[in-house]
């Protein structure tokens, strides 16, 4: 008989009365407050992830069948919302460090099958122009499509191309590409880019721009800040602005691009394996890329739930890139001419 009573002991001690194991783990058995406060979201989204994401996680060839849906589905948020190692994970939640890999695995992958249908920009015209209207309200800036920026986050040395990771910090890092709407949500987000490119490049390369130059979205622009370069879809604030309209410009600018450093913190405050306070993801960089682009998809259906995240306090190293402005300055005679239109029409 010692042998169970020992089991049950470190079942009591490890998570109270009530509270059980994985393996045994029921929704219905804790409280919304519980499951917030240990895996980031109430009961309704976890139930809508596991409508969402079950037939994929219960396909039958993957190795962790014998682990519910609802389960992987709880193991990976506690990893992704925690910033814990999955070790340590593993052994709060009461399953092995192998299950839990298998789990962050298999929902990470669910959640990037599942990437286009809720990180896209709106196609419809009555969205777009909603999109618009929005991003007006905020400053007065017309015409706004989306604000972009990128971000990093730490990853540990990679095996192979290591410089190429290396940021001009000295970290290992992935630079993420990311555009927002005004309520932050993501319209797009590019999550593979090693660190030592800068955003300019970055930009340069990403499909983003594929998007834009091919005029798949007109009559608008993304804003951007000035580690780009000014282009006739993507406005940038004035080096050196000089009259009061260039100085209104920017200062609306500025208000509305804001949004995107907000959304930045708010995510790295929810998923705290972005944010670096609990170490740099171990895994390789095309792995921590999906991890990345798992959570922004979180981050949109939560959105989406009517989960405000705004208020979250601002924490940890997940850091925006620091790049030379003052070389940034555009040569482009038509994206010059376009954004000169713009401060005559609606900022003189």
């Amino acid at each position: 008989m010692a042998v169970p009573i020992a089991v049950l002991d470190c079942d009591l001690l490890l998570y109270g009365r009530g509270h059980r194991t994985l393996d045994r783990f029921k929704l219905e058995d804790v409280t919304d407050e519980y499951l917030v406060s240990t895996y980031g979201f109430p009961r309704q989204f976890i139930c809508y992830l596991v409508d969402l994401l079950g037939a994929t996680l219960s396909r039958p060839t993957q190795r962790s069948r014998a682990i519910s849906p609802e389960t992987q589905i709880l193991a990976a948020l506690g990893f992704y919302t925690s910033g814990s190692f999955q070790t340590r994970m593993g052994d709060a939640i009461g399953i092995s460090q192998a299950s839990m890999s298998r789990c962050v695995a298999n929902v990470t992958e669910a959640l990037v099958e599942r990437a286009s249908q809720f990180i896209h920009f709106p196609k419809d015209e009555a969205t777009v122009q909603t999109l618009k209207d929005d991003f007006y309200g905020l400053a007065g800036m017309p015409g706004v499509l989306g604000v972009v920026d990128c971000t990093h986050v730490a990853i540990k040395a990679p095996n192979a191309e290591d410089l190429s990771y290396v940021n001009r910090k000295g970290l290992h890092s992935l630079n993420c590409l990311m555009v927002c709407d005004s309520r932050g949500v993501l319209l797009s987000a590019e999550t593979h880019w090693p660190g030592s490119l800068p955003d300019c490049t970055v930009l340069e390369q990403a499909a983003l721009t594929s998007q834009f130059e091919s005029d798949l979205h007109k009559d608008g622009w993304l804003l951007g800040d000035s580690s780009f370069l000014l282009r006739t879809w993507l406005m940038t604030p004035l080096h050196i602005p000089e009259t009061p309209a260039e100085y209104r410009y920017n200062m609306a600018h500025s208000a509305t691009h804001n949004v995107i450093e907000r959304t930045f913190r708010t995510m790295r405050a929810r998923f705290r394996c972005l944010d670096g306070s609990k170490g740099t993801l171990q895994y390789s960089p095309e792995k921590s890329s999906h991890i990345i682009l798992a959570c922004c998809v979180l981050h949109n259906i939560s959105l989406q739930h009517g989960l405000d995240v705004w208020s979250a306090p601002a924490t940890g190293h997940m850091e925006q890139s620091e790049e030379e402005y003052e070389q940034m300055e555009s040569v482009d005679s038509e994206a010059c001419r376009v954004r000169q239109e713009l401060l005559l029409t609606h900022f003189s």
